[in-house]
């Protein structure tokens, strides 16, 4: 069932978490990565506020639920060089 179809899913339904991520990893890179299973509305690498390095985290939003469960369904992912985990927020 996709977003359009089910209002009031919890957002968090449609969002990873995606852990141990290269210090390399840019915003650009996690999207690029993170497309294959489904279309984003969004996706960011955590950042230091001060030195703008990366915190080696970072979170993806798909439009569906079954974008996500794509995504799970092939853990653990490997991008950059790194082998990152993938978690569904809670």
């Amino acid at each position: 069932m996709s977003k359009s179809e089910s209002p009031e899913e919890p957002e968090q339904l449609w969002k990873l978490f995606i852990r141990w991520l290269s210090f390399e990893t840019t915003d650009e890179s996690l999207r690029s990565h993170s497309e294959q299973w489904g279309t984003l509305t969004d996706s960011v690498v955590m950042r230091d506020p001060n030195t703008k390095c990366s915190r080696a985290f970072g979170f993806v939003t798909y439009t569906t639920v079954e974008e996500v469960d794509a995504a799970m369904n092939v853990r653990p992912h490997k991008l950059d060089g790194r082998v990152v985990e993938p978690k569904r927020v809670v």
